[in-house]
Formats: C-alpha cells, sequence, structure tokens
C-alpha cells in the first residue's frame, strides 16, 4: 500500500528477482513502490495508481518496453520513464532517449546507481524522499544512523549482516527465498551457494533475534520471513 506523502515509483519486467531488487532497494531509500509482470499489466497500473516515475525494462513478451513508451506518449502520459534492459547497442539507447525515454541503464546493472537516477528524477519533479526507520516489534533499524537495536540495546552487525536484516525489515512479513535474498544482499548475478544465506540468517539470529519475541522465521522449502507470530 502507497503512502500519500511518498513518491510512487512502478517497476516493470517480466523477471520476478529483477523485480524484487528494484523494490526492495527503493522501498529502502524510501519510496513506494508497484509492480507489473509485463507491458500490458504496466499500462493498466499506470492507468490505476498514476505512478511518478517508471522503471521499464525494454525486452518483454507480446508488447515491449518500446511499445509500452509509445502508447503512453501517445495517450499524453508524460511520466519520467527510466529504461532497464540489457541491449546495450547504440542505437537502442539512442531510440530509447529520443523516443521520450528519460534515462537508459544497462543489465546488469548497480541497484545504487539505479536509486540515485530515481531520485535525481524524482527531486527534478519536485519529490523528496524521506529516509525511514525500519521497524518489527522492538526490533529497529535507523536508516539514517546506520543503527540497530533491540529491546534498546544496540545491536553490531557487520555491513551484510545489516544489508541482510535491512531488507528483511523492508519485507516484513512476507517469505523471501534464498534466491532473492541472493539476489539483493549478494548482488543479482551473484553465481556462489547459496548456503550462505542460512549462514547469514545464524548470525542475525544470535546478535538481534537471541530474545522473545522470536522474529526471524524459516519457511520450510521457501525461505526465511520477519514477524511476529501471534
Amino acid at each position: 500500500m502507497s503512502s500519500p506523502d511518498k513518491p510512487v515509483v512502478l517497476v516493470v519486467d517480466d523477471e520476478e528477482n529483477i523485480r524484487f531488487l528494484i523494490e526492495s532497494g527503493l522501498q529502502l531509500a524510501g519510496l513506494d513502490t508497484i509492480s507489473a509482470v509485463d507491458g500490458r499489466d504496466g499500462l493498466a497500473q499506470v492507468q490505476q495508481h498514476r505512478p511518478d516515475l517508471i522503471v521499464l525494462d525494454v525486452m518483454m513478451p507480446e508488447l515491449d518496453g518500446f511499445e509500452v513508451l509509445a502508447r503512453l506518449r501517445d495517450a499524453g502520459n508524460k511520466t519520467p520513464v527510466i529504461f532497464l534492459t540489457a541491449r546495450d547497442a547504440t542505437q537502442d539507447r539512442v531510440r530509447g532517449l529520443t523516443e521520450g525515454g528519460d534515462d537508459y541503464m544497462v543489465k546488469p546493472f548497480a541497484i545504487a546507481e539505479l536509486i540515485a537516477r530515481v531520485q535525481l528524477r524524482l527531486h527534478q519533479l519536485g519529490h523528496v524522499s524521506n529516509p525511514s526507520v525500519l521497524r518489527c516489534a522492538d526490533l529497529v533499524l535507523d536508516t539514517d544512523a546506520h543503527r540497530v537495536t533491540r529491546a534498546g540495546q544496540a545491536v553490531d552487525l557487520s555491513p551484510t549482516e545489516y544489508k541482510l536484516l535491512e531488507v528483511l525489515l523492508a519485507n516484513t512479513g512476507r517469505v523471501l527465498s534464498r534466491a532473492q535474498l541472493l539476489d539483493h544482499v549478494w548482488d543479482y548475478h551473484f553465481d556462489g551457494d547459496s548456503s550462505v544465506v542460512d549462514t547469514y540468517i545464524s548470525y542475525l539470529r544470535r546478535k538481534c533475534d537471541h530474545v522473545p519475541p522470536k522474529l526471524i522465521h524459516t519457511i520450510r522449502g521457501v525461505g526465511f520471513c520477519l514477524r511476529v507470530e501471534e
């Protein structure tokens, strides 16, 4: 659900892991997101939610990103669009920008760079996103101070532990697979052993989930979830 005081970014991509990666990163940056699984769904989401910015994949089945943009501009919709695609040929970049796109990023991409480009466009439109405090029960992560507390006590985390906890807190109540956590915490083209996720989950449990209520849950055969169980 979006907040009335936060900019809303629509992410249109037919790859679930990339949608998750982008949405989580944008949410951690204090933005609201909605997503669409293909071009037709993207057009429907624009009609329904009127997002402030669109991150748009180019190579999608049936209706590609260029056609989605053309339909938006033909309808008079001027919402800023950042293309995200594996197509890095000069003619593709030129086409994307000359046909009404505002920016063009090539996969594989750095999520931090994409977030910076999104924020720049939103600032140019007069939107300001505010960093948020992420919280579940008495577990609190302050993104401004880069500080974590549990029951009021400071928790010392490594950079990777912090990033993993940040993703879990940003998705409180949502079950995240190992693949999704690998994509966001260890980079989406990471080729390492997925057992690294279990290792770092165990580190987090020892450091910030050793007091009641238990917050980090293993969902057998699926992944992990941060939530308060009733």
